[in-house]
């Protein structure tokens, strides 16, 4: 293609979520706010430190599946690691679109990118893989405790998620009589995305209703979907601003 084509392929496919530098000075252009861009390096190096840890020399022989990947940012980072088959899946097929044109122009064409939601997917569908990638998703879903148990079924080994977290709520509630009371797990947060969903957002989930986890929420949701540890991840210095303030988390969950 030539500089001209790609540029107007660009425009064509846009607006665009994530920076890509396609070479030559062609660029794509993220319609996030310039103050909020750092998340997406914040993320990487989390995500790049757990995987590393893990898996060491065996990343060329995993599988990787990349959950709501979106325009296929993090797939490109799993590549660029030595991951072998990669595989991306994401509800809109907008995003699809812009993940495979940005996969031609970056040198990863080897990576499959699937239509598929999540919270109504069939785990068989896909197998399980050593490694899957949730990022900037479950905040986003009406069914966080389906997705999780999806997301249980397609793992073999390491789950790294990356969400938005609500503050943390404890207490007890009445559980049948005012004698008999139940600790909290951990609350969900109940988020309406009406606007932004009704606006045809890429951002939001299937539906205008989300739910925002806390972290103790979190880790129960995630052991109970069958994850046997989850640890949360330290962020690096210098991370984006959520990050280093604990408002949102990465956690490696394994299995």
């Amino acid at each position: 293609m030539t500089r001209q084509e790609i540029e107007q392929r660009i425009e064509a496919l846009g607006p665009w979520f994530y920076p890509f530098d396609f070479g030559g000075g062609v660029r794509t252009i993220s319609n996030v706010p310039p103050h909020v861009t750092d998340i997406f390096e914040t993320r990487r190096q989390m995500l790049e430190c757990v995987v590393t840890a893990h898996f060491a020399g065996r990343l060329p022989q995993i599988r990787c599946l990349d959950i709501g990947c979106h325009e296929g940012f993090y797939s490109f980072a799993m590549a660029q690691l030595g991951a072998g088959r990669i595989t991306g899946l994401d509800v809109r097929q907008a995003n699809l679109n812009k993940a495979r044109f940005a996969a031609e122009r970056l040198g990863h064409a080897g990576i499959a990118f699937q239509q598929g939601n999540i919270e109504e997917l069939d785990p068989a569908s896909l197998g399980a893989s050593e490694l899957v990638l949730f990022l900037g998703v479950l905040y986003h879903l009406e069914n966080p405790m389906r997705a999780l148990r999806n997301l249980s079924a397609v793992t073999s080994e390491l789950c790294v998620i990356e969400t938005q977290v609500a503050g943390e709520v404890e207490g007890e509630v009445e559980w049948g009589a005012r004698e008999w009371t139940r600790p909290y797990q951990g609350v969900l947060a109940l988020i309406d995305e009406g606007d932004e969903f009704y606006a045809d957002n890429t951002e939001t989930g299937h539906s205008p209703v989300a739910t925002c986890p806390s972290p103790k929420g979190l880790t129960f949701m995630l052991k109970q979907a069958g994850f046997q540890r989850v640890e949360f991840v330290e962020p690096p210095a210098g991370a984006y601003e959520q990050h280093a303030r604990g408002k949102r988390v990465v956690c490696a969950a394994y299995k």
